[in-house]
């Protein structure tokens, strides 16, 4: 059953209501991300004033800051999700390439028909090239890199281009796998290990992955 139209006035208000409430969804996202920078500068303010200096006082002020950080970071990550969906036009983090010295894993995902013969007219399959992306993995005290790789194959009788299709990632654009969403996620709410700290020891292994990124990968998993 068709809704009937809305009066020009009913219309007008109903439109304003909603200008009003993007107003306010904007306030209220602008006065984070300000919030946000404001204890960057504050955090790194007292990080040069306990440069030389031993006080357990202002450690801990720090650690209380960098945790308030995380936790504002973490939700600017959620209402991201749908943005970043492939082919997504908006202002996209930029996506570092994973250290080379980590040990690579590498993963061939075939088509389901096989790798030989056409799934639309039994044609003999030829290779054309590749997609591979690589994604972060961990294992206990061990990091690794898993490469995906999915193979193209043309069939020499219709031209038909095969490949298998990509498989899902734990993080829309992201270079995590669900095993390192886990740990990270595992490690910061039932370890009670912050995400800063979390980046340090990442750091003492060679790894350089910012508390920022790590935040955006418990939004996320959140979501």
């Amino acid at each position: 059953m068709s809704q009937a139209p809305l009066a020009p006035s009913d219309a007008e208000a109903r439109i304003a209501v909603l200008e009003a409430s993007l107003a306010r969804a904007n306030a209220a996202l602008a006065a984070r991300d300000l919030l946000i920078e404001t204890l960057r500068g504050q955090i790194a303010r007292m990080r040069r004033m306990q440069f030389g200096a031993s006080s357990e006082k202002l450690t801990r002020e720090i650690a209380q800051l960098e945790l308030a950080l995380e936790e504002l970071e973490t939700e600017s990550a959620v209402p991201e999700i749908g943005a970043a969906l492939p082919d997504t036009p908006g202002r996209l983090a930029p996506v570092r390439a994973l250290p080379d010295h980590l040990p690579r894993e590498e993963v061939v995902h075939e088509p389901a028909s096989g790798a030989c013969t056409c799934p639309d007219c039994g044609g003999a399959l030829r290779r054309l090239g590749q997609d591979a992306h690589e994604m972060l993995d961990v294992l206990p005290v061990h990091w690794r890199v898993v490469r995906n790789v999915r193979p193209k194959y043309s069939c020499r009788t219709c031209e038909k281009i095969v490949q298998a299709p990509a498989p899902v990632k734990a993080v829309a654009r992201g270079k995590a796998t669900f095993a390192t969403l886990a740990h990270v996620v595992v490690s910061k709410f039932d370890h009670h290990l912050p995400l800063y700290r979390q980046s340090e020891m990442m750091a003492a292994q060679g790894l350089d992955i910012d508390r920022s990124t790590l935040a955006g990968w418990v939004g996320q998993a959140a979501a």
